[in-house]
Protein backbone atom coordinates (compact mmCIF):
# COMPACT_ATOMS: atom_id res chain seq x y z
CA UNK A 1 0.00 0.00 0.00
CA UNK A 2 1.17 3.68 -0.59
CA UNK A 3 2.49 5.15 2.37
CA UNK A 4 2.63 9.09 2.51
CA UNK A 5 4.38 8.95 5.96
CA UNK A 6 7.24 11.28 5.94
CA UNK A 7 11.00 9.18 6.55
CA UNK A 8 11.46 11.34 9.26
CA UNK A 9 8.13 10.68 11.20
CA UNK A 10 9.21 9.19 14.48
CA UNK A 11 6.52 6.86 14.30
CA UNK A 12 6.67 5.47 10.75
CA UNK A 13 9.33 3.28 10.96
CA UNK A 14 6.54 0.58 12.36
CA UNK A 15 3.41 2.21 10.90
CA UNK A 16 1.30 0.86 8.04
CA UNK A 17 -0.59 4.32 7.86
CA UNK A 18 -0.12 7.50 9.54
CA UNK A 19 -2.64 8.11 11.84
CA UNK A 20 -4.78 10.93 10.37
CA UNK A 21 -5.73 14.08 12.87
CA UNK A 22 -3.00 14.08 15.23
CA UNK A 23 -1.89 17.59 15.58
CA UNK A 24 1.78 15.88 15.43
CA UNK A 25 1.72 14.52 12.27
CA UNK A 26 0.58 17.09 10.66
CA UNK A 27 3.96 18.75 9.08
CA UNK A 28 5.19 15.11 8.42
CA UNK A 29 1.80 14.47 5.88
CA UNK A 30 2.21 17.75 4.65
CA UNK A 31 5.85 17.08 3.45
CA UNK A 32 4.99 13.45 2.05
CA UNK A 33 1.98 15.31 0.21
CA UNK A 34 4.20 18.00 -1.25
CA UNK A 35 7.59 15.58 -2.37
CA UNK A 36 4.35 13.63 -3.79
CA UNK A 37 3.17 16.72 -5.85
CA UNK A 38 7.03 17.46 -7.20
CA UNK A 39 7.01 13.56 -7.98
CA UNK A 40 3.74 13.87 -10.25
CA UNK A 41 5.26 17.44 -11.33
CA UNK A 42 8.72 15.90 -12.57
CA UNK A 43 6.72 12.67 -14.49
CA UNK A 44 4.82 14.82 -16.19
CA UNK A 45 7.30 17.43 -17.04
CA UNK A 46 9.23 14.49 -18.51
CA UNK A 47 6.78 12.70 -20.17
CA UNK A 48 5.16 15.91 -21.87
CA UNK A 49 9.32 16.54 -23.19
CA UNK A 50 9.73 13.02 -24.14
CA UNK A 51 5.60 12.86 -26.02
CA UNK A 52 5.30 10.05 -27.86
CA UNK A 53 9.18 8.90 -28.14
CA UNK A 54 9.37 7.28 -25.38
CA UNK A 55 11.37 5.07 -27.19
CA UNK A 56 14.49 6.94 -27.19
CA UNK A 57 15.16 6.15 -23.63
CA UNK A 58 16.20 2.73 -24.78
CA UNK A 59 18.87 3.94 -26.83
CA UNK A 60 20.31 6.71 -24.74
CA UNK A 61 20.65 4.64 -22.09
CA UNK A 62 21.43 0.59 -24.26
CA UNK A 63 25.41 1.15 -24.32
CA UNK A 64 25.65 2.14 -20.83
CA UNK A 65 23.71 -1.27 -19.37
CA UNK A 66 25.43 -3.26 -22.05
CA UNK A 67 28.56 -2.46 -20.38
CA UNK A 68 27.38 -3.13 -16.99
CA UNK A 69 26.04 -6.57 -17.60
CA UNK A 70 28.83 -7.66 -20.03
CA UNK A 71 31.35 -6.30 -17.03
CA UNK A 72 29.74 -8.99 -14.06
CA UNK A 73 30.11 -11.75 -16.73
CA UNK A 74 33.27 -10.92 -18.36
CA UNK A 75 34.71 -11.41 -15.06
CA UNK A 76 32.68 -14.08 -13.87
CA UNK A 77 34.07 -16.15 -17.02
CA UNK A 78 37.54 -15.02 -16.66
CA UNK A 79 37.66 -15.21 -12.74
CA UNK A 80 40.01 -18.42 -12.59
CA UNK A 81 42.58 -16.93 -15.16
CA UNK A 82 43.23 -13.90 -12.88
CA UNK A 83 43.29 -15.77 -10.18
CA UNK A 84 46.23 -17.87 -11.51
CA UNK A 85 47.90 -14.75 -13.00
CA UNK A 86 47.82 -13.15 -9.81
CA UNK A 87 48.42 -16.21 -7.68
CA UNK A 88 45.20 -15.47 -5.40
CA UNK A 89 42.68 -17.68 -6.20
CA UNK A 90 41.67 -18.25 -3.04
CA UNK A 91 40.78 -14.81 -2.51
CA UNK A 92 39.17 -13.84 -5.60
CA UNK A 93 35.83 -13.32 -4.34
CA UNK A 94 36.85 -10.00 -3.30
CA UNK A 95 36.84 -9.74 -7.07
CA UNK A 96 33.22 -9.89 -6.69
CA UNK A 97 32.85 -8.70 -3.52
CA UNK A 98 34.85 -5.26 -3.61
CA UNK A 99 32.17 -3.92 -6.60
CA UNK A 100 29.38 -5.02 -4.70
CA UNK A 101 30.46 -3.62 -1.40
CA UNK A 102 30.83 0.29 -3.01
CA UNK A 103 27.86 -0.58 -5.41
CA UNK A 104 25.15 -1.80 -2.23
CA UNK A 105 26.32 1.67 -0.70
CA UNK A 106 26.20 3.98 -3.37
CA UNK A 107 22.70 2.74 -5.31
CA UNK A 108 20.90 4.41 -2.19
CA UNK A 109 21.98 7.77 -2.66
CA UNK A 110 22.08 8.44 -6.26
CA UNK A 111 17.62 8.27 -6.02
CA UNK A 112 18.49 11.54 -3.89
CA UNK A 113 21.40 12.74 -6.01
CA UNK A 114 19.97 12.70 -8.81
CA UNK A 115 16.43 14.88 -7.10
CA UNK A 116 19.06 17.75 -6.26
CA UNK A 117 21.39 17.48 -9.52
CA UNK A 118 18.90 15.49 -12.35
CA UNK A 119 18.89 12.13 -13.50
CA UNK A 120 20.97 12.98 -16.39
CA UNK A 121 23.91 14.77 -14.91
CA UNK A 122 23.65 11.52 -12.16
CA UNK A 123 23.83 9.01 -15.01
CA UNK A 124 26.78 10.78 -17.08
CA UNK A 125 28.80 10.79 -13.88
CA UNK A 126 28.49 6.77 -13.13
CA UNK A 127 29.49 6.80 -16.75
CA UNK A 128 32.50 8.08 -15.96
CA UNK A 129 33.65 6.42 -12.77
CA UNK A 130 32.75 3.20 -14.22
CA UNK A 131 34.64 3.83 -17.34
CA UNK A 132 37.82 4.75 -14.90
CA UNK A 133 37.29 2.07 -12.83
CA UNK A 134 37.45 -0.69 -15.60
CA UNK A 135 40.65 1.24 -16.85
CA UNK A 136 42.02 0.61 -13.51
CA UNK A 137 41.14 -2.80 -13.41
CA UNK A 138 42.69 -3.70 -16.86
CA UNK A 139 46.14 -1.36 -15.24
CA UNK A 140 46.01 -3.19 -12.06
CA UNK A 141 49.09 -5.72 -11.13
CA UNK A 142 48.23 -6.74 -8.08
CA UNK A 143 44.78 -8.33 -6.17
CA UNK A 144 44.72 -5.18 -3.90
CA UNK A 145 44.72 -2.81 -6.62
CA UNK A 146 42.44 -4.43 -8.70
CA UNK A 147 39.84 -4.97 -5.51
CA UNK A 148 40.30 -1.39 -5.17
CA UNK A 149 39.58 -0.55 -9.25
CA UNK A 150 36.55 -2.69 -9.18
CA UNK A 151 35.35 -1.03 -6.12
CA UNK A 152 35.65 2.22 -7.89
CA UNK A 153 33.59 0.30 -11.09
CA UNK A 154 30.95 -0.11 -8.40
CA UNK A 155 30.48 3.03 -7.63
CA UNK A 156 28.87 3.81 -11.14
CA UNK A 157 27.74 0.88 -11.77
CA UNK A 158 25.36 1.14 -8.80
CA UNK A 159 24.26 4.44 -10.52
CA UNK A 160 23.86 3.04 -14.22
CA UNK A 161 21.60 0.18 -12.96
CA UNK A 162 19.49 2.40 -10.74
CA UNK A 163 19.56 5.51 -12.69
CA UNK A 164 17.98 3.81 -15.65
CA UNK A 165 15.27 2.06 -13.62
CA UNK A 166 14.46 5.46 -12.01
CA UNK A 167 14.33 7.16 -15.62
CA UNK A 168 11.91 4.22 -16.48
CA UNK A 169 9.84 3.97 -13.69
CA UNK A 170 8.81 7.99 -13.65
CA UNK A 171 8.07 8.01 -17.30
CA UNK A 172 6.48 4.72 -18.37
CA UNK A 173 2.93 4.08 -17.45
CA UNK A 174 3.05 0.97 -14.16
CA UNK A 175 0.95 -1.41 -16.19
CA UNK A 176 3.35 -0.97 -18.83
CA UNK A 177 6.25 -1.42 -16.60
CA UNK A 178 6.42 -5.51 -16.89
CA UNK A 179 7.05 -4.42 -20.92
CA UNK A 180 9.99 -2.01 -20.76
CA UNK A 181 11.30 -4.16 -18.00
CA UNK A 182 11.59 -6.79 -20.22
CA UNK A 183 13.13 -4.52 -22.95
CA UNK A 184 15.44 -3.56 -20.27
CA UNK A 185 16.19 -7.37 -19.56
CA UNK A 186 16.67 -7.81 -23.01
CA UNK A 187 19.72 -5.51 -23.12
CA UNK A 188 21.06 -6.60 -20.04
CA UNK A 189 20.97 -10.06 -21.42
CA UNK A 190 22.47 -9.02 -24.75
CA UNK A 191 25.40 -7.62 -22.62
CA UNK A 192 25.22 -11.18 -20.24
CA UNK A 193 25.30 -13.24 -23.07
CA UNK A 194 28.01 -11.63 -25.14
CA UNK A 195 30.25 -11.07 -22.04
CA UNK A 196 30.19 -15.04 -21.21
CA UNK A 197 32.15 -16.10 -24.04
CA UNK A 198 33.86 -12.84 -24.42
CA UNK A 199 35.40 -12.98 -21.19
CA UNK A 200 36.40 -16.38 -21.83
CA UNK A 201 38.12 -15.96 -25.18
CA UNK A 202 39.57 -12.74 -24.08
CA UNK A 203 41.51 -14.65 -21.12
CA UNK A 204 42.16 -17.71 -23.53
CA UNK A 205 43.71 -15.19 -26.20
CA UNK A 206 44.97 -11.87 -25.09
CA UNK A 207 44.38 -11.84 -21.50
CA UNK A 208 41.71 -11.06 -19.30
CA UNK A 209 43.35 -7.58 -18.61
CA UNK A 210 41.75 -6.28 -21.90
CA UNK A 211 37.98 -7.18 -21.48
CA UNK A 212 38.38 -4.26 -18.59
CA UNK A 213 40.47 -1.97 -20.87
CA UNK A 214 38.35 -2.17 -23.86
CA UNK A 215 34.99 -1.45 -21.82
CA UNK A 216 36.66 2.59 -21.01
CA UNK A 217 36.11 3.88 -24.77
CA UNK A 218 33.13 2.38 -24.69
CA UNK A 219 31.82 4.35 -21.20
CA UNK A 220 32.85 7.30 -23.32
CA UNK A 221 30.69 6.57 -26.13
CA UNK A 222 27.44 6.18 -24.05
CA UNK A 223 28.08 9.32 -22.05
CA UNK A 224 27.58 10.65 -25.31
CA UNK A 225 24.86 9.20 -26.52
CA UNK A 226 22.92 9.82 -23.36
CA UNK A 227 23.94 13.32 -23.32
CA UNK A 228 22.75 13.96 -27.27
CA UNK A 229 19.53 11.46 -27.45
CA UNK A 230 18.01 11.79 -24.20
CA UNK A 231 15.84 14.81 -23.39
CA UNK A 232 15.72 16.07 -19.95
CA UNK A 233 13.47 19.35 -18.13
CA UNK A 234 15.34 21.98 -17.85
CA UNK A 235 16.03 23.10 -14.27
CA UNK A 236 16.95 26.60 -13.01
CA UNK A 237 20.18 26.96 -11.00
CA UNK A 238 19.71 26.58 -7.05
CA UNK A 239 21.27 29.30 -4.85
CA UNK A 240 24.88 28.29 -3.17
CA UNK A 241 22.95 27.97 0.37
CA UNK A 242 20.22 26.00 -1.06
CA UNK A 243 22.74 23.29 -2.58
CA UNK A 244 24.89 22.77 0.47
CA UNK A 245 21.34 22.44 2.36
CA UNK A 246 20.10 19.40 -0.39
CA UNK A 247 23.88 18.13 -0.01
CA UNK A 248 23.52 17.85 3.84
CA UNK A 249 20.53 16.34 4.08
CA UNK A 250 22.24 13.21 2.03
CA UNK A 251 22.56 10.43 3.90
CA UNK A 252 25.98 9.77 3.78
CA UNK A 253 26.75 8.54 7.15
CA UNK A 254 23.88 5.87 6.75
CA UNK A 255 26.11 4.86 3.52
CA UNK A 256 29.63 4.78 5.79
CA UNK A 257 27.69 3.01 8.32
CA UNK A 258 26.39 0.78 5.74
CA UNK A 259 29.49 -0.21 3.79
CA UNK A 260 31.47 -0.86 7.02
CA UNK A 261 29.48 -3.62 8.53
CA UNK A 262 29.17 -5.46 5.12
CA UNK A 263 33.57 -4.71 5.37
CA UNK A 264 33.85 -6.17 8.41
CA UNK A 265 31.25 -9.03 7.71
CA UNK A 266 33.76 -9.99 4.57
CA UNK A 267 36.78 -9.66 5.97
CA UNK A 268 35.99 -11.91 8.83
CA UNK A 269 34.82 -14.51 6.41
CA UNK A 270 37.32 -14.47 4.44
CA UNK A 271 39.73 -14.91 7.24
CA UNK A 272 37.70 -17.40 8.54
CA UNK A 273 38.08 -19.68 5.34
CA UNK A 274 41.96 -19.00 4.96
CA UNK A 275 43.22 -19.16 8.29
CA UNK A 276 41.00 -20.29 10.88
CA UNK A 277 37.63 -19.11 12.41
CA UNK A 278 39.35 -19.19 15.96
CA UNK A 279 41.90 -16.68 14.93
CA UNK A 280 41.44 -12.85 16.68
CA UNK A 281 41.83 -11.55 12.75
CA UNK A 282 38.49 -13.36 11.98
CA UNK A 283 36.75 -13.22 15.66
CA UNK A 284 37.05 -9.39 15.72
CA UNK A 285 35.76 -8.11 12.72
CA UNK A 286 32.65 -10.79 12.85
CA UNK A 287 32.05 -9.29 16.76
CA UNK A 288 31.56 -5.79 15.69
CA UNK A 289 29.70 -6.28 12.22
CA UNK A 290 26.51 -6.32 14.40
CA UNK A 291 27.63 -3.39 16.18
CA UNK A 292 28.31 -1.56 12.76
CA UNK A 293 24.08 -3.00 11.96
CA UNK A 294 23.05 -1.75 15.11
CA UNK A 295 24.85 1.68 14.27
CA UNK A 296 23.14 1.54 10.64
CA UNK A 297 19.60 0.83 12.11
CA UNK A 298 19.85 3.63 14.45
CA UNK A 299 21.10 6.52 11.88
CA UNK A 300 18.34 5.42 9.57
CA UNK A 301 15.62 5.38 12.46
CA UNK A 302 17.06 8.55 14.88
CA UNK A 303 19.54 10.65 13.33
CA UNK A 304 19.50 11.07 9.44
CA UNK A 305 17.09 13.99 8.18
CA UNK A 306 16.72 11.97 5.33
CA UNK A 307 17.47 8.56 5.27
CA UNK A 308 18.02 6.40 2.20
CA UNK A 309 16.65 3.27 3.60
CA UNK A 310 13.45 5.20 5.50
CA UNK A 311 11.69 3.47 8.15
CA UNK A 312 8.25 4.13 6.31
CA UNK A 313 9.05 2.41 2.92
CA UNK A 314 11.57 -0.35 4.79
CA UNK A 315 9.59 -1.52 6.96
CA UNK A 316 6.11 -1.46 5.33
CA UNK A 317 5.40 -5.47 5.63
CA UNK A 318 4.65 -6.08 1.69
CA UNK A 319 7.89 -3.74 0.84
CA UNK A 320 9.96 -5.54 3.21
CA UNK A 321 8.56 -8.90 1.98
CA UNK A 322 9.32 -7.71 -1.89
CA UNK A 323 13.19 -6.20 0.13
CA UNK A 324 13.86 -9.74 1.40
CA UNK A 325 12.70 -11.68 -2.04
CA UNK A 326 15.70 -9.94 -3.60
CA UNK A 327 17.79 -10.04 -0.78
CA UNK A 328 17.30 -13.59 -0.34
CA UNK A 329 17.02 -14.74 -4.45
CA UNK A 330 20.07 -12.67 -5.50
CA UNK A 331 22.06 -14.35 -2.30
CA UNK A 332 21.25 -17.49 -3.33
CA UNK A 333 21.69 -16.99 -7.44
CA UNK A 334 25.10 -15.54 -6.78
CA UNK A 335 26.32 -18.01 -4.08
CA UNK A 336 25.31 -20.93 -5.97
CA UNK A 337 26.10 -19.96 -9.53
CA UNK A 338 29.29 -17.72 -9.13
CA UNK A 339 31.70 -20.44 -8.82
CA UNK A 340 29.74 -22.25 -11.75
CA UNK A 341 32.68 -21.11 -14.21
CA UNK A 342 35.36 -21.75 -11.48
CA UNK A 343 34.32 -25.86 -11.13
CA UNK A 344 34.19 -26.06 -15.12
CA UNK A 345 37.42 -25.52 -15.08
CA UNK A 346 38.77 -26.99 -11.85
CA UNK A 347 36.84 -29.88 -11.57
CA UNK A 348 36.08 -30.75 -15.31
CA UNK A 349 39.36 -29.25 -16.88
CA UNK A 350 37.41 -26.94 -19.14
CA UNK A 351 38.62 -23.98 -20.91
CA UNK A 352 37.67 -20.40 -19.58
CA UNK A 353 36.07 -20.23 -23.40
CA UNK A 354 34.10 -23.36 -23.14
CA UNK A 355 32.86 -22.34 -19.13
CA UNK A 356 31.63 -18.96 -20.82
CA UNK A 357 29.77 -20.44 -23.32
CA UNK A 358 27.73 -22.93 -21.02
CA UNK A 359 26.58 -19.93 -19.36
CA UNK A 360 24.66 -18.76 -22.26
CA UNK A 361 21.93 -20.62 -22.20
CA UNK A 362 20.68 -19.90 -19.15
CA UNK A 363 21.09 -15.69 -19.88
CA UNK A 364 18.88 -16.28 -22.64
CA UNK A 365 16.09 -18.45 -21.02
CA UNK A 366 16.39 -16.23 -18.61
CA UNK A 367 15.63 -12.55 -20.28
CA UNK A 368 12.48 -14.57 -22.27
CA UNK A 369 10.98 -15.20 -18.69
CA UNK A 370 11.39 -11.62 -18.01
CA UNK A 371 9.31 -10.36 -20.92
CA UNK A 372 7.05 -13.46 -20.73
CA UNK A 373 6.30 -12.13 -17.47
CA UNK A 374 5.97 -8.71 -18.10
CA UNK A 375 3.72 -9.45 -20.74
CA UNK A 376 1.45 -11.49 -18.71
CA UNK A 377 1.02 -8.93 -15.76
CA UNK A 378 0.32 -6.58 -18.54
CA UNK A 379 -2.61 -8.29 -19.79
CA UNK A 380 -4.09 -9.62 -16.56
CA UNK A 381 -2.74 -6.66 -14.17
CA UNK A 382 -1.28 -9.39 -11.75
CA UNK A 383 1.90 -10.41 -9.90
CA UNK A 384 1.17 -12.04 -7.07
CA UNK A 385 1.67 -15.91 -8.07
CA UNK A 386 4.19 -15.32 -10.90
CA UNK A 387 6.32 -14.11 -7.95
CA UNK A 388 5.72 -16.92 -5.79
CA UNK A 389 6.30 -19.35 -8.94
CA UNK A 390 9.35 -17.80 -10.32
CA UNK A 391 11.14 -17.59 -6.54
CA UNK A 392 9.72 -21.32 -5.86
CA UNK A 393 11.32 -22.63 -9.38
CA UNK A 394 14.80 -20.77 -8.63
CA UNK A 395 15.10 -22.43 -5.24
CA UNK A 396 14.23 -25.49 -6.71
CA UNK A 397 17.29 -25.12 -9.34
CA UNK A 398 19.68 -24.80 -6.41
CA UNK A 399 19.17 -28.26 -5.36
CA UNK A 400 19.63 -29.50 -9.04
CA UNK A 401 22.53 -27.67 -9.13
CA UNK A 402 24.09 -29.77 -6.15
CA UNK A 403 23.28 -32.72 -7.80
CA UNK A 404 24.84 -31.79 -10.94
CA UNK A 405 28.06 -31.04 -9.23
CA UNK A 406 27.95 -34.91 -7.42
CA UNK A 407 27.48 -36.74 -11.29
CA UNK A 408 29.72 -34.64 -13.29
CA UNK A 409 26.83 -33.83 -15.63
CA UNK A 410 27.22 -30.71 -17.69
CA UNK A 411 23.81 -31.01 -18.62
CA UNK A 412 22.61 -31.30 -15.47
CA UNK A 413 24.82 -27.99 -14.46
CA UNK A 414 23.48 -25.65 -17.46
CA UNK A 415 19.74 -27.15 -16.70
CA UNK A 416 19.91 -25.86 -13.03
CA UNK A 417 21.71 -22.38 -14.34
CA UNK A 418 18.39 -22.33 -16.80
CA UNK A 419 16.21 -22.70 -14.37
CA UNK A 420 17.63 -20.38 -12.31
CA UNK A 421 17.86 -17.55 -13.98
CA UNK A 422 14.31 -17.99 -15.33
CA UNK A 423 13.35 -17.64 -12.14
CA UNK A 424 15.28 -14.68 -10.79
CA UNK A 425 14.52 -13.14 -13.81
CA UNK A 426 10.82 -13.16 -13.74
CA UNK A 427 10.82 -12.89 -9.97
CA UNK A 428 13.26 -9.48 -9.56
CA UNK A 429 11.16 -8.13 -12.51
CA UNK A 430 8.00 -8.76 -11.01
CA UNK A 431 9.07 -7.71 -7.54
CA UNK A 432 9.70 -4.01 -8.77
CA UNK A 433 6.51 -3.92 -10.01
CA UNK A 434 4.77 -4.82 -7.00
CA UNK A 435 7.35 -2.07 -5.09
CA UNK A 436 6.19 0.63 -7.65
CA UNK A 437 2.52 -0.46 -6.90
CA UNK A 438 2.74 -0.10 -3.03
CA UNK A 439 4.38 3.20 -3.05
CA UNK A 440 3.78 6.83 -3.84
CA UNK A 441 5.33 8.77 -6.94
CA UNK A 442 7.08 10.60 -4.51
CA UNK A 443 8.87 7.83 -3.06
CA UNK A 444 9.61 6.07 -6.40
CA UNK A 445 13.56 6.80 -6.59
CA UNK A 446 14.10 5.99 -3.37
CA UNK A 447 11.77 2.68 -3.47
CA UNK A 448 13.68 1.70 -6.75
CA UNK A 449 17.23 2.53 -5.27
CA UNK A 450 16.73 0.53 -2.40
CA UNK A 451 15.47 -2.26 -4.59
CA UNK A 452 18.81 -2.40 -6.20
CA UNK A 453 20.57 -1.90 -2.56
CA UNK A 454 18.88 -5.37 -1.23
CA UNK A 455 19.84 -6.87 -4.45
CA UNK A 456 23.39 -6.03 -4.59
CA UNK A 457 23.92 -6.56 -0.75
CA UNK A 458 22.41 -10.00 -1.20
CA UNK A 459 25.01 -10.48 -3.54
CA UNK A 460 27.83 -9.32 -1.73
CA UNK A 461 26.82 -11.81 1.33
CA UNK A 462 25.79 -14.92 -0.67
CA UNK A 463 29.20 -14.30 -2.95
CA UNK A 464 30.84 -14.05 0.44
CA UNK A 465 29.12 -17.12 2.28
CA UNK A 466 29.52 -19.26 -0.15
CA UNK A 467 33.38 -18.65 -0.99
CA UNK A 468 34.21 -18.93 2.63
CA UNK A 469 32.60 -22.33 3.19
CA UNK A 470 34.24 -23.53 -0.10
CA UNK A 471 37.90 -22.27 0.94
CA UNK A 472 37.27 -23.89 4.58
CA UNK A 473 35.95 -27.42 3.19
CA UNK A 474 38.64 -27.38 0.27
CA UNK A 475 41.54 -26.86 3.07
CA UNK A 476 40.44 -29.30 5.40
CA UNK A 477 39.48 -31.78 2.56
CA UNK A 478 42.84 -32.15 1.37
CA UNK A 479 44.30 -31.70 4.88
CA UNK A 480 42.15 -35.07 5.08
CA UNK A 481 42.96 -36.82 1.96
CA UNK A 482 46.64 -35.97 1.30
CA UNK A 483 47.38 -36.44 5.43
CA UNK A 484 50.18 -38.93 4.74
CA UNK A 485 52.79 -36.41 3.79
CA UNK A 486 52.21 -32.98 6.08
CA UNK A 487 54.64 -30.74 3.90
CA UNK A 488 53.10 -31.90 0.84
CA UNK A 489 49.37 -31.25 2.09
CA UNK A 490 51.32 -27.49 3.16
CA UNK A 491 52.64 -26.52 -0.32
CA UNK A 492 49.65 -28.49 -2.27
CA UNK A 493 46.82 -26.36 -0.29
CA UNK A 494 48.57 -23.35 -0.55
CA UNK A 495 49.41 -23.54 -4.67
CA UNK A 496 45.87 -25.13 -5.81
CA UNK A 497 43.68 -22.55 -3.29
CA UNK A 498 45.70 -19.90 -5.09
CA UNK A 499 46.17 -21.42 -8.92
CA UNK A 500 44.25 -24.01 -10.27
CA UNK A 501 46.40 -24.23 -12.94
CA UNK A 502 48.61 -26.04 -11.05
CA UNK A 503 46.33 -28.94 -10.66
CA UNK A 504 47.67 -30.15 -14.17
CA UNK A 505 50.92 -29.89 -12.94
CA UNK A 506 50.09 -33.10 -10.19
CA UNK A 507 50.65 -36.32 -10.55
CA UNK A 508 47.38 -37.93 -12.16
CA UNK A 509 47.02 -39.68 -8.53
CA UNK A 510 47.25 -36.19 -6.68
CA UNK A 511 45.41 -34.15 -9.56
CA UNK A 512 42.13 -36.62 -9.14
CA UNK A 513 42.26 -35.78 -4.51
CA UNK A 514 42.51 -32.66 -5.80
CA UNK A 515 39.73 -32.41 -8.32
CA UNK A 516 37.44 -34.66 -6.43
CA UNK A 517 38.36 -32.27 -2.61
CA UNK A 518 36.66 -29.40 -5.11
CA UNK A 519 34.00 -31.23 -6.08
CA UNK A 520 33.17 -31.96 -2.40
CA UNK A 521 33.91 -28.65 -1.36
CA UNK A 522 31.45 -26.92 -4.50
CA UNK A 523 28.83 -29.10 -3.52
CA UNK A 524 28.97 -28.49 0.42
CA UNK A 525 29.16 -24.71 -0.29
CA UNK A 526 25.84 -24.91 -2.06
CA UNK A 527 24.20 -25.08 1.31
CA UNK A 528 24.17 -21.10 2.05
CA UNK A 529 22.26 -20.90 -0.58
CA UNK A 530 19.78 -23.41 -0.60
CA UNK A 531 18.73 -21.63 2.40
CA UNK A 532 18.47 -18.35 0.58
CA UNK A 533 16.26 -19.63 -1.63
CA UNK A 534 14.24 -20.86 0.48
CA UNK A 535 13.55 -17.69 2.25
CA UNK A 536 13.07 -16.07 -0.39
CA UNK A 537 10.24 -18.26 -1.51
CA UNK A 538 8.73 -17.79 1.97
CA UNK A 539 8.73 -14.42 1.47
CA UNK A 540 6.97 -13.63 -1.71
CA UNK A 541 3.90 -14.88 0.30
CA UNK A 542 3.63 -11.82 2.12
CA UNK A 543 3.68 -9.56 -1.03
CA UNK A 544 0.55 -7.89 -1.08
CA UNK A 545 -1.50 -8.31 -4.43
CA UNK A 546 -2.09 -4.04 -5.41
CA UNK A 547 -4.30 -2.72 -8.86
CA UNK A 548 -1.96 -1.61 -10.87
CA UNK A 549 -2.13 2.12 -12.34
CA UNK A 550 -2.49 2.74 -16.12
CA UNK A 551 -1.12 5.73 -16.38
Amino acid sequence: MAISASPSAPTALLRSRPHDGVDRDFSSRRSASENEDCGSEEMGQVRKDLGNRTYVLLPSVAIGLLLAAMDQLITLAAYAKIGNDLNAMNSMSWIATSYFLTLTSCQPLYGKLSDIFGRKVCLLFAYAIFGIGCLGCGLSQSLLQLCIARGIAGIGGGGITALVSILISVTVPLRDRGIWQGYIDTIFATGTLAGAPLGGILADSIGWRWSFIGQAPMCLLAGLALHFLLPMPPSSPSPRNELLSKMKSIDFSGALALVSSILALLLGLDSGSNVGWTQPQTLIPLAITPLLVAAFIYNEVHVASHPFAPGHIIFNPSMFACYMANFFGVASQMGAFFFLPLFFQAVQGFSATLSGTLLMPGMAFGVLSSIGSGWVIKKTGKFYWINVLAFGLAFLSTPLLALGFWRKSVALQVLAFIASSIGIYAGISTVLIALLANTTMADTAVTVACSYMFRSLGASVGVSTSSALLQYVLRTELAHRLSHDKGLVDEIGQRVRQNIDYIKELPPIVAAIVRSSYLHASVIALAPPVLCGLLAFIFTFWVRETALRKK
